[in-house]
């Protein structure tokens, strides 16, 4: 290889090169994002659509039914959802992976404006907005005060911190929660409106008369001029009380006549609350490019500036900070690299016993980690718990060309030849194995880069950056370690003590596994059996692990989300709330309890259980959470079930079964399947708290208007309509100002005068010649139960049946047995999808199931062409059932299930293991075409290739050690990698290096495969040595000689 020749001519040129390369990686390090995982920006754009007063089954048919026939025709959409709720249209449309976000928020944009003009005239305009995957508050941050009040609070809130904290790096917006808005609340009497002979309407023109804001011009002369400003608008309670609706014989009728004026909170329908105590929340949501760790620390630093702007007696403290659980995550891998880095440093020690020889495949760890980075910045990728931990196995990896490189120049040192010219040779005979290993490990991870959908996208980085690591690594092992090896290797003719017991013993080992490989290739039916044996074991083993998308990790959470019963009022929900949070105070590994009630509905909320840090408690948030279940069940006026919040990216309060039941048929029809459904699970003990969102059960007042009677008395439809409007839901009329801020002015009746249905009754409307009507005359009033809100799926109605499951139950048996239920209890008519995690673990296992034969066809296809042989792969690709066995295995004992992150490391795994075969199967083709036979040639090539194997293995298994171990945040997912490498390796290595030497002797063909030669027998009789450069195949020349130490 011209590179390693030229690199061992010039030493300064090696070094500068490798230099060029850490200086490259360091600046790209500096310039790399910090994230949780890759950036998933899944397109999904939302339509938001209010109508006022509206029920929920005038918003499905009129708004959510019209947007969703034209939303559907866009291209590349992968489902539609929407939700129905009283005056509100949600719909949330899901495009494939490949589209453009603001192409696909550019075509809904579209989509809505040309169906405008057929909705209803009193509709909000449509809000259009691309939400992104992470969309839930970074951080919260609670603002409280013993004096002052919410109102005072929310207006600090808005005033003070919100504009300081949108300056924070990466914030897109600061949401406030729990406010209560300034506004000037006008109560009418419905009783003093009838006596004046007044109507709802009266009102509403008087304050638009006498609250007004115009530009009035200005006054010009010769020599001066002067604004004129007219003072038309109202500021103050008192000038609204003043205000003339009518004149009556002379006599004003003002509105402190008919109501009562003051200022309140515009609505008082959500609250939170920290650590008992009431607050109002901001909370920081990141834009989706933003590094969350940066927005965190952002927010921290600005708190000093607002906690100076604050009045004394308030406090502003974290309520819940997400990013901690990133932060530490991370460091926790950074340290695991370190420890990996010391136990490779380890075993090359053990193996090669000096630390001059050492020192040589050692220096390729910092140059191919710190290289990598610099092809990750070109790739656009980030630094996240997946490419540290690509890089974590990349440490085993990387050290490998090095040391076939620096043992093949020291056998040659050895043999006589002078450190120069032994690198030379040495180097020439392997430049090219060292190339072709390369590849082989890269044709490994390609096919992980083209895994399809978000599960895809998480591990496109994984496997480019393990890749990119290995690459370095081979271009480190062709120019830095010949030119070392030529510098710092010596002939040692008195090895020390722990040099020669160190030899002895390796010799020993070596001549014992020929002796037992001998016997076993006099038995090769026995090792057939044991390969057969093992393939078995691993797919029994195969078919008892439990599936799931990602294991579940304790990420210093617990979230209660609360259901109260619909028709519940914000003061029974808090109620209960409260007796929740008073069950997670009793727990001393909870220091912070946060709960945000009244979002979406008054009858809904989320409580956040926030833990101490990790290494101060002994119990994990799954543990906690399974305690507390019970003593929250017990709590029977609410749904309530504590949760921990889902890995991978996934929503924040997504639970991990989410099955979806689709028809055309009635809600009510699709009410009593749902139940049916309910009850078969109910007799599954896998199943916990199983919900449904849809619930039939809302109670609702109808007026249904005599329509008769009402043109009789003169009395438009309209005018009822918006009579009931103004005085139960409340009228913003006009606005007033106060210190520079603009205020709702809110016409309403008083809270006493709508308390219960017969207040209706008492609500007057003017009839012909001026005489007032009650509306009990005109409506008649029915109560009835209607659905909270109302659901459909790929635009047609849908239930989605939602749950959490036992601790030994997995999704994957979960979802199988909710498909045999559904065949069971569905009529024709009626059909069923996936919706959130159940749906993105469906796809993914379909996908890594492809991968995994993906990658094995690669690698097959990279060996064939490496050995000119189509019978030589398949003997080397034989050692891969045998190390899946030991990984199934091991992931079995340490309780890990088949996720996404195991079956990540089996595929790693295939190009692990793949190595011995290679390095034997090589070892004996060379030795054949020097004229052994092929027992003979495999016996001596598996003798002289098991040390090289045992330390490539003792690297690999040693480097993962750490994270079968791991411990603190985000160790579940690490230990899962860990243990398959660790188990894959380690029983794989064993049986690999009797079941290939065995399968070679039954398949190998009878001439030696490798590139088409005239003058072999020329060659042969001159006596030259079959090395790369005399036409001997391509490979690992350079571990074809028995390794002799370093000493």
């Amino acid at each position: 290889m011209q590179l390693a020749e030229t690199s061992i001519r010039r030493p300064v040129f090696a070094t500068v090169l490798s230099l060029l390369i850490v200086l490259i990686g360091a600046v790209s390090f500096n310039r790399l994002t910090v994230r949780e995982y890759p950036k998933i920006d899944e397109p999904v754009v939302s339509v938001q659509t209010r109508f006022a007063g509206a029920s929920s089954e005038v918003v499905e048919g009129q708004v959510t039914k019209v947007l969703e026939d034209s939303l559907a025709g866009i291209e590349g959409v992968d489902v539609i959802t929407s939700i129905s709720r009283q005056e509100r249209s949600l719909i949330t449309i899901r495009f494939a992976l490949s589209r453009d976000p603001d192409g696909a928020a550019a075509d809904v944009r579209d989509k809505v404006s040309r169906v405008r003009q057929r909705l209803p005239q009193g509709i909000d305009e449509p809000v259009i907005a691309k939400v992104e995957a992470e969309s839930f508050p970074v951080v919260f941050l609670a603002l409280s005060s013993d004096t002052h009040s919410a109102l005072q609070l929310t207006d600090m809130a808005n005033q003070l911190v919100k504009p300081v904290l949108q300056t924070a790096p990466g914030a897109a917006e600061v949401n406030i929660y729990g406010e209560r808005k300034l506004a000037m609340r006008i109560g009418l009497d419905p009783d003093k409106l009838a006596a004046f002979r007044l109507t709802v309407q009266d009102v509403e023109d008087a304050l638009r008369r006498s609250n007004l804001e115009v530009p009035a011009g200005r006054i010009e002369s010769r020599q001066r001029e002067f604004n004129v400003t007219a003072a038309t608008d109202l500021q103050r309670p008192a000038e609204f009380r003043q205000v003339v609706i009518r004149t009556v014989n002379g006599f004003p009728i003002r509105i402190a006549d008919v109501a009562r004026v003051q200022t309140g909170a515009a609505d008082e329908r959500s609250s939170v609350r920290l650590n008992g105590r009431d607050s109002v929340a901001l909370g920081v949501i990141r834009q989706a490019t933003a590094n969350p760790l940066e927005l965190s620390a952002g927010v921290y630093a600005l708190l000093d500036k607002v906690r100076g702007d604050l009045p004394a007696g308030v406090r502003i403290e974290v309520a819940n900070d997400n990013s901690v659980f990133i932060d530490r995550s991370i460091k926790a891998v950074y340290s695991t690299i370190a420890e990996a880095v010391v136990l490779v440093a380890l075993v090359i020690f053990v193996f090669l016993r000096t630390l001059r020889a050492s020192i040589i495949p050692l220096l390729t760890i910092p140059v191919s980690l710190i290289g990598s980075f610099a092809l990750m910045a070109l790739a656009g990728f980030s630094i996240n718990t997946l490419t540290l931990l690509a890089l974590v196995l990349a440490i085993g990896l990387v050290v490998d060309d090095a040391i076939v490189m620096l043992e093949n120049i020291y056998r040659h040192i050895e043999e006589g030849l002078t450190p120069f010219q032994a690198a030379i040779r040495g180097a020439r005979e392997v430049g090219f194995a060292i190339v072709a290993m390369t590849m082989t490990l890269v044709a490994v991870y390609a096919p992980l880069a083209f895994a399809p959908g978000r599960t895809g996208r998480l591990f496109t980085e994984f496997a480019l950056a393990l890749a990119g690591a290995v690459v370095v690594s081979g271009v480190v092992a062709l120019t830095l370690s010949p030119m070392l090896c030529s510098l710092l290797l010596r002939h040692n003719p008195k090895p020390g003590f722990f040099d020669r017991g160190m030899e002895s013993g390796l010799q020993a080992l070596t001549r014992a596994y020929a002796r037992l490989l001998g016997w076993t290739l006099k038995l090769r039916w026995l090792i057939v059996l044991l390969a057969i044996g093992s393939g078995v074991v691993s797919w029994s083993v195969l078919g008892g692990i439990k599936r799931e998308l990602a294991p579940v990790e304790d990420r210093g959470v617990v979230l209660a989300q609360v259901n109260g019963p619909d028709g519940a009022t914000l003061e029974y929900t808090n109620r209960y709330a409260t007796a929740i949070e008073r069950i997670g105070e009793s727990f001393p590994e909870f220091d912070r309890v946060f709960a945000t009630i009244g979002n979406p509905t008054v009858a809904q909320g989320n409580i956040f259980f926030r833990t101490t840090p990790w290494e101060e408690r002994t119990r994990t948030t799954q543990e906690l959470a399974r305690e507390m279940t019970p003593r929250v069940a017990s709590l029977t006026g609410v749904s309530a079930f504590p949760i921990t919040p889902p890995s991978l990216g996934q929503g924040f309060t997504q639970r991990p079964i989410n099955y979806v039941i689709i028809t055309s048929d009635s809600y009510q029809n699709l009410a009593q399947v749902v139940r049916a459904f309910q009850d078969e699970l109910a007799r599954n003990p896998g199943f916990a708290q199983v919900d449904t969102d849809l619930r039939l059960n809302k109670p609702e007042i109808k007026l249904e208007v005599d329509r008769e009677r009402a043109a009789d008395n003169g009395v438009g439809v309209d005018a009822i309509a918006r009579a009931v409007e103004t005085m139960l839901g409340g009228r913003i009329v006009t606005r007033f100002k106060r210190e520079g801020d603009q205020y709702d002015v809110i016409v309403q009746t008083f809270d006493s005068g709508r308390g219960t249905p017969s207040d209706i009754e008492r609500i007057f409307v003017r009839g012909r010649g001026d005489t007032m009507i009650p509306l009990s005359a005109l409506v008649k009033i029915r109560e009835v139960v209607v659905p909270r809100e109302l659901n459909h799926f790929a635009q047609r109605r849908s239930a989605s049946i939602t749950a959490n499951l036992a601790a030994n139950y997995s999704v994957g048996e979960a979802l199988d047995f909710m498909d045999q239920t559904a065949k069971k209890v569905l009529k024709p008519g009626y059909a069923t999808d996936l919706n959130g995690i159940s749906r993105e673990f469906r796809k993914s296992s379909d996908s890594l199931t492809l991968v995994f034969i993906l990658a094995l066809f690669f690698i097959f296809l990279v060996l064939a062409a490496q050995f000119e042989s189509f019978v030589d792969p398949f003997v080397i690709l034989l050692s891969v059932p045998l190390s899946m066995a030991g990984a199934l295995l091991a992931l079995q004992w340490s309780g890990g299930t088949l996720n996404v992150f195991s079956q990540i490391g089996l595929i790693t795994l295939v190009g692990l293991i793949t190595k011995h075969g290679i390095l034997i199967v090589e070892f004996a083709n060379q030795l054949r075409e020097q004229g052994l036979d092929t027992m003979a040639a495999i016996q001596k090539s598996a003798a002289q290739r098991l040390r090289p194997i045992m330390m490539t293995t003792g690297a690999m298994v040693l480097g993962a050690i750490p994270l079968a171990l791991a411990t603190g945040a985000g160790a579940e997912s690490r230990r899962q990698i860990g243990w398959v490498i660790v188990g894959g390796m380690s029983l794989g290595t064993v049986l690999t290096i009797f079941v290939v030497p065995t399968m070679y002797t039954l398949l190998a063909r009878r001439q030696a495969p490798g590139a088409k030669k005239e003058a072999t027998s020329h060659h042969a009789a001159q006596g030259h040595h079959p090395g790369p450069d005399h036409g001997a195949p391509p490979g690992h020349a350079a571990v074809l000689q028995p390794a002799t130490p370093a000493t």
